[in-house]
């Protein structure tokens, strides 16, 4: 085991992935699973998975994220004043990058901040049963409307669509129903865990219900700093 990185290169390069596409799950977790206080991350956070956190947004084409974890942590656009946008021109990369909402029935508002504050147009992935003259405005407000899918959301055929825009690295940073529906889907390459030192009980967990069959995690990785783990695991 080996420290978290302090500067910013050291721990860009602990967690770079070669070229190609490559979708990784990025969580936090208390000792005994919880992936939420109250409804929201955050208070099991620490500094360094906030660098963390930063990282691998700065190395993603993309993020990926269910509609409800992004209303519930109150997500905005990557631009190009905020950490992360500067974190990314450091590392050589564009300062902007989109927001990929995942959502069955279309759930963003036009008038949310991830709509009205973007640099770069958000991008929704629904599926054909979403109402129409939601998904109507929302194109009409700037979003990208991406249809996959017909009473579902498809998964891969999402991401083969991202990937041929450009979006090839993506990672995802929830919630629970998007997480499984990737991981019964096959297409999560990698999980980015870290473990808080605290216990919280009676949390909900990573993955809500059973998958249709176990997946092997392979341990690539593990780093540490104040008593939290930063743990990287590779699917097969």
């Amino acid at each position: 085991m080996e420290p978290l990185p302090r500067d910013p290169a050291g721990l860009a390069d602990a967690y770079r992935v070669g070229p190609g596409r490559h979708l990784r799950v990025d969580f936090i977790s208390s000792v005994d699973g919880a992936i939420s206080v109250d409804g929201r991350s955050g208070p099991l956070g620490s500094d360094g998975d906030r660098r963390v956190f930063r990282t691998l947004r700065a190395l993603a084409d993309a993020v990926l994220v269910g509609a409800g974890t992004a209303s519930a942590e109150g997500y905005r656009p990557v631009l190009p004043d905020s950490a992360v946008g500067r974190l990314r021109a450091s590392l050589g990369r564009e300062a902007v990058m989109p927001v990929v909402v995942v959502s069955r029935r279309a759930s963003l508002r036009p008038d949310d901040q991830l709509v009205t504050d973007a640099v770069v147009p958000t991008v929704l992935v629904t599926c054909s049963s979403a109402d129409s003259a939601r998904r109507s405005a929302l194109t009409a407000a700037g979003v990208d409307v991406l249809v996959r899918g017909d009473d579902d959301v498809d998964l891969p055929a999402a991401l083969d669509a991202l990937a041929d825009r450009g979006l090839a690295q993506l990672v995802c940073e929830g919630g629970p129903t998007l997480v499984q529906a990737a991981l019964t889907a096959g297409v999560v390459d990698e999980l980015d865990l870290s473990v808080s030192p605290l216990l919280v009980g009676g949390g909900p967990g990573l993955v809500p219900a059973a998958l249709p069959t176990p997946l092997r995690a392979q341990l690539q990785q593990v780093l540490a700093e104040d008593g939290v783990l930063f743990t990287r695991y590779s699917l097969s």
